[in-house]
């Protein structure tokens, strides 16, 4: 492969923050970078080299943007894969490899992958029909999930009852079992061409009960060494099953009995370490890269307490975007905004985080809730 400090072209599918944030990352490495996305004002538009706007599913237009790069890298899984494997055939570097994001965006074959794997996660079933949600094994409530195209908390419901049997996907989907667990935490694990893998300490996660979002996030975490050691080995076993070249974000359940459950994996940068970026010697994004260059693992260490939030756009708001609250928060020491650079707001969007690093774990959390209550994206 070319030098990727100097003439290696480095192709992304999709513009957005997290590919942002990757070219951010990159620009320290001298990485010329082309970004193909369907979103003509997408974050990543004014950062890249070349920005290309054309569907990340349609089969033409990613094979034409893979054959004016050298390596291929996603930073969403929605991606058309027929032309990620035909490009991998001529010669074009796919990582992570087609064969993974196939897998991937398919929960049906994601959770199949777990069970023949050993790895740990909640009792399920495939269905295809509505019908076969009546028959269910679990009782209720338990958890519908569409196969594909379910992101950032859509294609879940919560089936209470059989009265909401009525809201319920019709599509092809996976129900599992209801899981009453003590605390979400995730581990993001990085593997390169060489085999060499590294983790990222646990962190726990609070989310959004209407958006179902990562809305607070805590690093590093304080569970037992012994939880947290065996949270990370489920993800390194994982990153080895898949033998996976690039960053794999593993979000699992902590039940209150002590156990670890895996919920779902995504083969990208992901929002559960954003944190990374000020609160560990190397970021998730650089580790990506790393990763994908074939280059050594950088120190995941954590360097301080790192709280992140995710800002949304307020309920009742859509338009330009006002970022209320941001001079009383800048004057705060220790927080760091990211901004994602969409001109538009609307209800639960993702429009940037915000990281407090404080070396004391208590002023960090709280500093952290004064910037939720301070800093709202308004119209």
């Amino acid at each position: 492969m070319k030098a990727f400090y100097g003439d290696l072209r480095l192709g992304i599918l999709g513009g957005g923050q997290l590919g942002r944030m990757l070219i951010q990352q990159a620009i320290n490495y001298n990485v010329n970078i082309k970004v193909l996305d369907p979103d003509r004002e997408a974050p990543c538009r004014k950062l890249c080299d070349e920005f290309t706007v054309g569907s990340l599913g349609d089969y033409e237009t990613v094979y034409n943007f893979g054959k004016k790069v050298d390596l291929l890298t996603i930073e969403i899984e929605k991606v058309n894969v027929d032309a990620l494997e035909q490009l991998e055939k001529e010669g074009v570097v796919v990582y992570p490899q087609p064969r993974i994001i196939r897998l991937i965006q398919d929960k049906g074959l994601q959770k199949q992958f777990f069970k023949e794997n050993n790895i740990p996660t909640a009792p399920f079933m495939v269905i295809t029909s509505q019908e076969q949600l009546k028959d269910n094994p679990f009782g209720y409530p338990y958890i519908q999930k569409l196969r594909k195209d379910g992101y950032d908390g859509k294609g879940v419901y919560k089936v209470n009852n059989e009265a909401s049997l009525d809201n319920a996907f019709s599509e092809p989907s996976i129900i599992e079992e209801l899981i009453d667990f003590e605390k979400e935490i995730a581990v993001i694990v990085a593997r390169n061409e060489r085999g060499d893998v590294s983790t990222f300490p646990v962190v726990e996660m609070e989310f959004n009960p209407q958006a179902n979002l990562v809305e607070f996030l805590i690093s590093p975490s304080t569970l037992s060494a012994q939880i947290q050691q065996e949270a990370e080995l489920i993800a390194r076993n994982i990153a080895e099953s898949l033998k996976i070249v690039g960053l794999l974000a593993v979000e699992m359940f902590l039940t209150k009995d002590g156990k670890i459950l895996v919920n779902e994996v995504a083969p990208r940068p992901h929002n559960s370490g954003h944190q990374s970026i000020e609160g560990n010697v190397v970021s998730q994004f650089e580790q990506h890269l790393r990763a994908i260059f074939n280059q050594p693992m950088g120190d995941t260490a954590c360097i301080n307490n790192a709280i992140m939030i995710n800002l949304l756009g307020e309920q009742g708001y859509e338009g330009p975007a006002i970022y209320k609250g941001m001079e009383e928060v800048l004057k705060c020491s220790g927080v760091y905004v990211h901004l994602y650079g969409k001109a538009l707001t609307k209800p639960f969007r993702k429009m940037g985080h915000v990281t407090i690093v404080d070396a004391d774990r208590e002023k960090a959390i709280e500093k952290a809730k004064f910037v939720q209550e301070i800093l709202k994206v308004i119209a």
